[in-house]
């Protein structure tokens, strides 16, 4: 029998996805729902149109990475669960949020359709009243990786979105994923953003570890330090550190110290209020 071929109730599949049954089913999904969305998927192995949709669900829910999770339920083995939802048909798809569903649909749909269902869901629980792109930014300090998960969203809907892939690029160099840079590399070269994403690039070698038979210096560990404090947006303290490592050793990785603080005076843009401060402290360092 094919149901025999599942996995075990609550083992996880695809990241992002899990099997649940009516013993794991108030965890699962009901407790789970109150920190993260879940989308239950009713299917069944003898159903065409869930195999179908099911890969799509499973692959979009590895590609959010966390903003949501995929709750698989087989309908032929829960079936109390299906009657409970009052599910008629299958392939049916519900979104859950603090335990309540919110949004659902039944068929299965095509992938873009499915992703602009997902886009409306997931910015609605993240900003109420707000755009997807505003959850994003919101995130970027908290939830790194949440932001990443709705920056991808957003370009899986519309892949050009300059300031989409500058904020994941961003992100995921930040993260010291190659990534990063290759998305960073197609944010369009009309758009306000591509000046931006051009002085961060460099910044590619600020977030590669040093090699482990480095000599650990004081400027080898306040280098690193900038690195996390970078990554953690305590941009203040980075550039106290790199503001240091100039002052003493111009030479140090290259002049890296001087290229790191042109990036992230790039990356936040002269209007953020530290930039001109830091701007006057390195030309007084170095004039």
């Amino acid at each position: 029998m094919l149901s025999g071929m599942t996995k075990q109730p609550g083992e996880a599949g695809k990241a992002g996805t899990v099997e649940v049954n009516e013993r794991n089913f108030q965890q699962e999904v009901i407790e789970r729902s109150r920190e993260v969305p879940v989308v239950i998927d009713f299917w069944a192995p003898w159903c065409g149109p869930c195999r179908t949709l099911g890969p799509t669900l499973e692959r979009l829910a590895a590609e959010a990475k966390g903003a949501w999770i995929l709750a698989k339920v087989n309908v032929d083995e829960n079936q109390r669960l299906a009657q409970a939802f009052r599910v008629q048909s299958i392939p049916a798809v519900m979104a859950v949020s603090n335990g309540q569903v919110v949004e659902q649909f039944v068929g299965a749909l095509p992938e873009s359709q499915v992703r602009t269902w997902l886009k409306g869901f997931v910015g609605e629980q993240s900003t109420p009243g707000g755009s997807l792109l505003e959850a994003a930014r919101e995130l970027e300090t908290t939830d790194p990786q949440g932001a990443i998960a709705r920056y991808r969203l957003i370009l899986g809907d519309d892949p050009d979105d300059a300031e989409a892939l500058f904020a994941l690029g961003r992100l995921l160099m930040f993260q010291g994923e190659p990534e990063g840079l290759e998305t960073l590399r197609q944010v369009p070269t009309g758009s306000p953003f591509f000046a931006r994403a051009q002085a961060v690039i460099p910044l590619k070698d600020f977030f590669v570890d040093m090699p482990a038979d480095t000599p650990p210096s004081e400027l080898v560990l306040r280098y690193h330090q900038a690195s996390q404090a970078v990554r953690r947006g305590d941009y203040s303290s980075a550039m106290d550190d790199l503001l240091a490592i100039v002052m003493r050793d111009r030479t140090f990785h290259d002049d890296g110290a001087r290229k790191a603080l042109l990036g992230l005076f790039a990356l936040l843009g002269d209007e953020h209020p530290l930039v001109p401060a830091y701007r006057r402290k390195l030309a007084n360092a170095l004039f």
